[in-house]
Parts: C-alpha cells; structure tokens; sequence
C-alpha cells in the first residue's frame, strides 16, 4: 500500500481503514472500496483534499 498524494509506503494505520502519510501527512480513510484523503489543519480539523483526485485514483486496487 502507498499513499495516493506523494506515493510513499510509509503509512501508519490509525484505526481500521484509516491511515496516516507520515511523508505528506496526510490521512487517508477507506470506504465502500474508495478512499477519502483528508489533510489535518492546525486546529485538529480534517480538510477535504478528495476534489484533487478522481474517484479512479482514489480507488482500492
């Protein structure tokens, strides 16, 4: 598994389908088979980034 913004293997997994970019830092979550990237502001709240990539490159392979 890599992540979907920078295309590095160094994720770490927060919860079940959920992760985290340790490179980007960026999360990215897992749902019905498509994941939903989020980029974490500095106050603790989670941004949209899903806009920035097509639903094929969101996709589970």
């Amino acid at each position: 598994m890599h992540c979907i913004n920078c295309q590095s293997k160094n994720l770490g997994k927060i919860a079940p389908d959920h992760y985290y970019c340790w490179n980007c830092f960026i999360e990215l979550r897992k749902k019905h088979d498509i994941f939903h990237i989020d980029e974490v502001d500095l106050d603790g709240s989670l941004l949209s980034l899903d806009d920035l990539f097509t639903e094929a490159e969101r996709r589970v392979q």
